[in-house]
């Protein structure tokens, strides 16, 4: 099956978009409603004690969403978060994160997916569950 997108314009769309540009995400691999993204590690994201601030996962998990279902729907998808639940399961402490994100149902009006934010080798750091209105 043919993407909506392509690669090349998801990189774009990361490099050019303010929300995502901030982070610095990086696509790892494009699927058919799935997206893995690297979140470089940058010293901003450090809360007291060094650990990794919440909200870097949690930006990670809307915006590999976010790419997941423009691999169906196109680029020009307004789509936007209307609910995410978030699941803090271990800490990552100066290190690139990884986050993988899977559609679960792209309905006329809601989309519903997962997301998951990993280190290198592959332990879970988080678990998100996200629904996204259709605009």
């Amino acid at each position: 099956m043919s993407h909506a997108v392509t690669p090349a314009e998801i990189r774009q769309l990361l490099q050019e978009t303010a929300f995502a540009k901030l982070y610095g995400f990086q696509l790892l691999e494009l699927g058919d409603g799935e997206c893995s993204l690297t979140v470089p590690f940058q010293e901003a994201f450090e809360r007291p004690g060094g650990i990794v601030s919440g909200p870097v996962f949690m930006a990670a998990a809307d915006v590999a969403m976010w790419v997941a279902i423009k691999t169906r729907l196109g680029l020009s998808d307004a789509s936007v978060t209307v609910e995410m639940k978030t699941n803090f399961l271990s800490g990552a402490k100066r290190a690139d994160i990884h986050c993988n994100s899977k559609l679960l149902k792209v309905g006329r009006r809601l989309i519903y997916g997962t997301a998951e934010c990993v280190t290198k080798d592959g332990q879970l750091l988080t678990h998100h569950t996200l629904t996204y209105i259709r605009s």
